[in-house]
């Protein structure tokens, strides 16, 4: 079916609908409108004959997306598709399958990218945002047999390091690919409406500019945690915020990072279920007085379940963490950052990853973030992790020492308490005074 006039496309775009080739691949800058080429490629080949694609995304709400816009792209061309929802359930994990149903009898299938939901099906295939895809080389090696009978797949995605499938494949020079490239000034210049010196401005740094906008593969060797590591860790039933009903299951840890002026104060909740810490919240404060960080803090350190907090009590947290103690008493332990007590946190917060025993939500800061931090040996041969601060205020891996001091307050539990009379107690407090 040809390119409905309607439907105004620029050049790039235009240019990937019109490939055929059967293995097609995109190296792209964000939002620059590649799921929305991806999804009217696949509606008109579903429109043209009977066919199955099979869309995989990283997650629940991007699969979500892009079913949308391929149900937008069918009712902008007239045609009458039935959309289904339903869902299934691998190793007590629920998913959601989203499909829409053509006249001819074509299908189009929308799933969050995992190794078991890309198996048994055979049809055309889509990976959207592959680099962000957790276990993208398993995703890869499952879903490869399904294309085995001449269908087609295609690969997108905004680069994210060069330890994911994704830089493999974009990376393959043995003719198998037709490759498609627009960074951020390609895609002005070929139709894309983007004030760039504007959006230049909103970005953080000149990594997360080069990789997100410009299509730079990123060297992460002095990383400490990979992007592959924290996409394996990432996971839609993780929150940063607790709904209003919340009752929780397992024992719940805090970690509190303080900041003021330049940096954030984040605190972030865990939830333990089984050996996996559960991120339920993060709450990021902005230059935020100290009296609202102390009404912040001690809300969370009464919820139900509160077993353990660690809080940054290094310059300006020392006062608030003394606070924290005085009221909660042993569950409230302040942590001074010295080097070697930052390389406990980091080398602990890396094996938790590793093992995959930490879930956290899905968002650019918290990822760009905890991938910010690196190991940095010094002239006199210390190691010492840290990382850039950022240029726009956005803090100095606030969110990485958050959570590397929740997983502390989870892997190291407090000892028994020591219990003492409210008389005894009021002459100690007292006498600090």
């Amino acid at each position: 079916m040809a390119l409905s006039s309607a439907i105004q496309l620029a050049e790039y775009q235009k240019r990937w609908v019109e490939d055929k080739s059967r293995f097609k691949i995109a190296l792209k800058a964000r939002q620059t409108g590649f799921s929305f080429a991806v999804a009217l490629e696949v509606v008109l080949d579903a429109v043209e004959h009977r066919t199955l694609w099979v869309l995989l995304s990283r997650g629940e709400r991007q699969s979500k997306e892009l079913m949308e816009k391929v149900a937008m792209h069918a009712r902008a061309i007239g045609v009458a598709c039935q959309e289904l929802e339903t869902t299934f359930q691998i190793d007590d994990k629920d998913f959601k399958q989203l499909e829409i149903r053509f006249p001819n009898g074509s299908k189009v299938i929308g799933l969050p990218a995992n190794p078991d939901t890309a198996r048994g099906f055979s049809g055309n295939v889509v990976l959207d945002e592959f680099a962000f895809h957790a276990d993208s080389r398993k995703i890869w090696t499952a879903l490869y047999p399904t294309i085995t009978r001449g269908y087609k797949i295609r690969v997108i995605s905004t680069p994210q390091g060069k330890s994911n499938k994704f830089y493999n494949l974009w990376m393959d020079d043995t003719g198998t690919w037709s490759k498609h490239r627009v960074d951020i000034y390609q895609a002005k210049e070929q139709g894309m409406d983007v004030d760039i010196e504007e959006l230049r401005k909103g970005v953080e740094s000149e990594d997360d500019w080069l990789q997100e906008f410009c299509c730079e593969f990123l060297d992460e060797a002095d990383s400490l945690l990979p992007y592959e590591m924290i996409n394996n860790c990432e996971d839609d039933r993780a929150t940063t915020e607790l709904p209003e009903d919340y009752e929780p299951q397992g024992d719940l840890y805090l970690g509190v990072d303080i900041g003021r002026k330049r940096d954030l104060t984040v605190i972030w909740l865990c939830e333990v279920l089984g050996d996996v810490f559960w991120t339920r919240a993060v709450k990021e404060l902005t230059k935020t007085p100290f009296r609202v960080q102390r009404q912040e803090l001690f809300w969370y350190l009464s919820l139900p379940r509160m077993r353990r907090a660690c809080i940054d009590s290094t310059g300006l947290g020392m006062q608030l963490a003394e606070e924290a103690q005085e009221r909660y008493g042993y569950l409230v332990e302040p942590v001074t950052f010295t080097p070697a007590v930052k390389q406990e946190l980091a080398v602990t917060q890396r094996r938790k990853f590793e093992d995959r025993l930490v879930r956290i939500p899905a968002r650019r800061e918290i990822r760009e973030d905890l991938h910010g931090v690196k190991k940095v040996t010094t002239a006199a041969g210390n190691i010492r992790y840290d990382a850039e601060r950022s240029e726009s205020g956005g803090g100095h891996a606030d969110r990485f020492w958050a959570l590397a001091l929740a997983l502390h307050a989870g892997t190291n539990p407090p000892g028994r308490p020591e219990y003492e009379s409210v008389a005894k107690r009021r002459a100690v407090v007292k006498g600090a005074y």
